[in-house]
């Protein structure tokens, strides 16, 4: 398999954004969480330390979008956004998530709980993915907060190995390291099929 001729590249700010990557766009870096293309042998990229990363093709190799999932991202819709960006209905989309900070490491404030609980069925994601924690916080499982809005938003099959930055030494994690560092997470068509 080659590796793709070009790779569009964001800057990414916590938010929902999401942009179609073209050939036209590659030498840009727009403001935005989540990319999708339709061009073979470009590669749609987001980079993350604890967040959660998305990649979201359909069945037939169309299309494919990364997304960064951050607490803020995902309660900001990022997910739905890419999902409703894509030329695709959603029943015909596989989504795959990579390594993010486990659920027995993200300990996160009552801001982030107050965000889950003000969703659409709020209570009902706080109820599978939160648990509490030390006092006044509580422990924010993002693998269940991402599969649980990507299923809301339609998407036929979701998978996940569950591998914790935070406890996995194979992975850059902010909060076990506290120094600023990334992995990247590439999406993309081959051209060869």
């Amino acid at each position: 398999m080659n590796p793709p001729d070009a790779v569009q590249r964001l800057i990414q700010v916590h938010g929902n954004r999401c942009i179609e990557a073209r050939w036209e766009t590659v030498g840009e870096r727009p403001e935005a969480d989540a990319a999708w293309t339709r061009a073979r042998g470009m590669a749609v990229r987001v980079v993350t330390a604890d967040c959660v990363p998305a990649v979201i093709c359909d069945r037939a190799a169309t299309v494919v979008g990364v997304a960064h999932g951050g607490w803020r991202g995902l309660v900001g819709g990022v997910l739905e956004a890419l999902v409703d960006a894509l030329p695709v209905a959603p029943g015909e989309l596989i989504a795959w998530l990579g390594p993010a900070i486990g659920p027995a490491a993200y300990e996160v404030g009552h801001d982030v709980v107050s965000a889950v609980c003000g969703l659409a069925d709020g209570e009902r994601l706080a109820a599978a993915c939160l648990r509490p924690g030390t006092p006044g916080k509580h422990y924010l499982d993002l693998f269940t907060l991402s599969e649980r809005l990507l299923e809301r938003a339609g998407v036929g099959e979701v998978s996940t190995e569950r591998l914790c930055t935070y406890s996995d030494r194979r992975f850059y994690s902010y909060r076990r390291d506290g120094t600023t560092g990334r992995m990247a997470t590439f999406g993309w068509l081959r051209e060869d099929v």
